[in-house]
């Protein structure tokens, strides 16, 4: 189920844990995509966090937030970019996305299957999504204090079997959120060192969450394609005789 729209924004806004994490996450995203020039860029569930440094050179930034999560104006001080959305049917044009990121969104999907569809359906070709969950591995996952306690954490092999059981190649992929999951000042003083440190851990042994980022598919299915018959129209009077013009 996902979460409240006014409990992410207390996180990633005002508790230095959730600030901390959102320069992790946002970090680790721009290592990926430096920059998104004359581009259409497009967040589902709570990516708002990560998209500020596209808003200057984008061609569109949209933020598309689910129904059941509930949706909040943002970028503040600026036109909103911000849509309520169902989740698997989305107001976006077929294959006019050339960045996709998805935080908070895929792990708390009860239909993951079809928004996985959906994200298919809306990327360009050479477009490049960015899927990000919680790490069943970590402590993050263990700790519903913060938003990566909810939903169904992943391990890499998991998120990567289900992005190519739907036509997605994943091409990259990365830890993030290597501090400590707690407010206590002596581990948000080691933020910074845990971060420098997690960069060398191998992505199975991550931090709290990872990142997978994908290309769409497009060429069909390997081996035998089993084809349906086309459905007819069932003939209910068939069979009987043509009606005769004579008179009775």
């Amino acid at each position: 189920m996902h979460l409240d729209v006014q409990d992410l924004r207390n996180f990633y806004y005002r508790s230095a844990l959730g600030r901390a994490a959102q320069k992790s996450l946002r970090d680790r995203m721009l290592e990926l995509w430096p920059e998104a020039k004359g581009q259409t860029v497009v967040g589902f569930g709570f990516a708002a966090p990560l998209l500020r440094p596209y808003l200057a050179e984008a061609r569109r930034v949209v933020t598309l937030m689910p129904g059941p999560q509930g949706v909040m104006p943002w970028p503040a001080g600026m036109p909103n970019t911000s849509v309520l959305t169902e989740e698997t049917l989305w107001p976006i044009e077929t294959g006019h996305v050339d960045k996709l990121v998805l935080l908070h969104g895929l792990e708390t999907s009860e239909r993951a299957g079809e928004l996985l569809e959906e994200c298919w359906r809306v990327l360009g070709p050479g477009g490049r999504a960015l899927f990000i969950v919680p790490n069943r591995a970590g402590l993050w996952a263990r700790r519903d204090r913060t938003p990566f306690g909810y939903g169904r954490p992943y391990s890499p092999g998991q998120l990567e079997t289900q992005l190519r059981k739907h036509q997605f190649l994943p091409e990259r992929h990365m830890g993030a959120l290597y501090q400590v999951p707690s407010q206590k000042r002596v581990w948000m003083k080691s933020t910074g060192l845990f971060d420098r440190i997690g960069r060398y851990v191998p992505t199975m042994m991550a931090g709290g969450a990872f990142m997978v980022e994908a290309t769409k598919l497009v060429y069909p299915p390997k081996g035998k394609v089993q084809k349906s018959p086309a459905r007819r129209a069932i003939g209910v009077l068939e069979g009987m005789a043509e009606p005769s013009a004579k008179p009775v």
